[in-house]
């Protein structure tokens, strides 16, 4: 990819093209040859000179954005399901293949999995207890 005066000499010199292919020609693709627009209009601004807020012009690869954030809240689907997502799992530490009994409390109508037994049974003895809602 290219910087400063590299990148400012050789997108004047593709001045007459459409922005994509001097993004492109400049080397602005990721590695799935996905063009990086946002990185290549960072560089062009820098380049020319002016100063970008802290944190603007980080660049993904540090950090500067952190993606898709849990919410902490859903919705029941059309077909009646409620789904509970990869980041809320992950939080509880719940593994693929565990089972768990569901209950509701009775107050505050809160939803409860309590863990089963490994053998699919219902194993009070070593149930652990974890509000889900």
């Amino acid at each position: 990819m290219l910087e400063g005066k590299a990148l400012l000499e050789r997108a004047r010199a593709l001045s007459n093209r459409p922005e994509d292919q001097i993004a492109r020609a400049c080397g602005y693709v990721g590695p799935s040859g996905r063009l990086l627009r946002k990185s290549f209009y960072r560089a062009l601004v820098l380049a020319k000179g002016y100063a970008l807020p802290a944190g603007a012009g980080a660049p993904a690869s540090t950090g500067g954005t952190r993606g898709r954030q849990a919410e902490f809240r859903t919705r029941v689907h059309g077909n009646g399901n409620l789904l509970i997502g990869n980041a809320y799992t992950r939080l509880l530490g719940l593994e693929p293949g565990e089972e768990f009994r569901i209950d509701l409390h009775p107050d505050t109508g809160a939803i409860w999995l309590t863990r089963l037994g490994g053998d699919g049974g219902d194993d009070d003895s070593s149930a652990s207890e974890q509000p889900a809602g």
